[in-house]
């Protein structure tokens, strides 16, 4: 697939093994799996922080090499579940953080063009990705703003 703003095209990486059930090795219960996946979130990780930590640390020593595999759910539906899922998409709040510090740089160093058009195409994005996110994941009447991204990463 292309890339958004620029002519070159994307780069593309290897694909995950296709697997049906989880590896013999890793056999954890799916409710200590969830369990530890809300708990991670507390913590204040993101969806994709926890799938990383449960590949790496596991739960109870144990590694856990896909969460969907193991417990039928992604990690996005166990943290709905349980009224753990973040207030922001994380695609998009990774988003308004780098406009924010585009922004916050430009204002510093207002003869960086380079900088000037990445903020731009950043925000371009981050809109689009409101009104996708609007009206299911966030609210109908929410616009994207400097000072609404630099309120709402403040909280």
């Amino acid at each position: 697939m292309a890339r958004m703003h620029t002519r070159r095209r994307g780069s593309s990486g290897s694909d995950r093994p296709t697997a049906d059930e989880p590896p013999e090795w890793s056999d954890v219960d799916s409710d200590a799996i969830e369990d530890r996946v809300v708990e991670l979130a507390e913590q204040g990780h993101d969806p994709s922080q926890i799938g990383m930590k449960l590949r790496d640390e596991g739960v109870t020593g144990t590694p856990i090499p896909d969460v969907k595999l193991a417990t039928g759910k992604k990690v996005g539906e166990i943290l709905a579940e349980n009224d753990a899922s973040p207030a922001l998409p994380e695609d998009l709040r990774n988003l308004m953080e780098q406009a924010v510090r585009l922004r916050e740089h430009v204002r510093e160093n207002g003869q960086d063009y380079q900088n000037k058009r990445a903020l731009q195409n950043t925000e371009s994005k981050v809109r689009r990705l409101v009104d996708y996110y609007r009206g299911d994941e966030i609210d109908p009447e929410f616009t994207y703003t400097y000072e609404v991204a630099a309120d709402l990463l403040e909280e």
